[in-house]
């Protein structure tokens, strides 16, 4: 199993060095928690007295050095959310992130799919892997499909962001799915989507079009301004990467940073918080660009076929054994 870890790892570095990516590290030790919707831990800097974050995403360290003119780079590290734990998710895991100047969303959908075929070849000598019992082929290619549209398909009416909220509480309280007064229309479809949609998702697709409130950092679609430039992979109902086409403009970045933090004061503790230092990166001025994250341990488990994430780690975080 570990065999197969290690030729992933491999596989990812290879085909993103013959892309000419370059591989870089960033701080573990972060001022503001920021990337990912994630609960982060908190620890504390004793010398300059100040608390600081175990990093919940790679993200805005890596597209700083896309600011600094770095055009392809990436990270492959450990990631820390303090959240629950069940047979896909350990409080550390490992993420590859990669960012690229002048690049969009598709250009990311075509690397991912690059990089899982041929981490595929590398680790099992085929493409060939068991979904659900059932064979597929990693090497077809994979189908997109929009968000809204398979809520709206399985809520039996058209549900979109720009569908009043009220409205949208109704179709979420019609099939039991929970929400929040702070909510807007983007984040409830996210649920119903996770509620009504997820599990059906077996074959590897491309899910695209998530509303903007869930997309902070992402840009806006051209042809719908309440949707993103953005996509997740899933796999079996689980989700394997995300990517979109990065927000560059400082404004806008601004006011999606301050409605994240309006929500994290309404009760919120996976909002972000305004990363200044971000923003100033910005102001520079980073190019267009295409960023990617994809969860190595899960991709492991599908690759090696085991169904719990503690089988593809080391040293998974485990509760201590009792002494007496």
């Amino acid at each position: 199993m570990f065999d197969v870890r290690h030729a992933v790892l491999a596989s990812f570095r290879r085909t993103l060095h013959d892309r000419g990516f370059v591989e870089v590290e960033t701080p573990i030790l972060h001022v503001d928690a920021g990337g990912a919707h994630a609960r982060p831990f908190v620890t504390h800097h004793n010398t300059l007295d100040m608390p600081l974050y175990l990093r919940i995403a790679l993200e805005l360290h890596l597209k700083r050095l896309i600011v600094g003119g770095l055009d392809r780079v990436f990270e492959i590290g450990r990631v820390f959310r303090n959240e629950g734990m069940d047979s896909t998710h350990n409080p550390e895991f490992t993420m590859m992130e990669s960012y690229e100047a002048f690049a969009d969303v598709s250009d990311v959908m075509a690397l991912t799919e690059a990089l899982v075929v041929n981490a595929a070849r590398d680790a099992l000598g085929t493409t060939a892997v068991d979904i659900a019992g059932e064979p597929f082929d990693l090497a077809e290619p994979w189908p997109r499909a929009r968000m809204v549209d398979l809520v709206s398909a399985a809520a039996g009416t058209v549900v979109h962001p720009s569908t009043p909220v009220a409205d949208v509480r109704a179709i979420a309280d019609t099939h039991g799915v929970r929400w929040e007064p702070a909510w807007g229309s983007g984040k409830i479809i996210e649920e119903l989507f996770e509620k009504l949609c997820e599990r059906d998702v077996v074959r590897p697709t491309f899910i695209t079009g998530h509303p903007v409130e869930v997309s902070p950092l992402a840009r806006v679609d051209p042809k719908d301004p309440d949707l993103s430039d953005r996509f997740e992979l899933f796999i079996n109902g689980t989700e394997y990467a995300n990517g979109y086409s990065e927000l560059n403009d400082p404004v806008e970045q601004r006011m999606r940073f301050e409605d994240e933090a309006a929500a994290k004061l309404a009760g919120n503790d996976e909002a972000g918080m305004v990363d200044e230092d971000y923003l100033r990166a910005l102001e520079y001025g980073m190019p267009p660009a295409g960023g990617l994250g994809v969860g190595i341990d899960r991709l492991v488990m599908l690759l090696a076929g085991v169904d719990s994430i503690r089988e593809v780690i080391l040293f998974p975080t485990l509760r201590p054994e009792a002494t007496r």
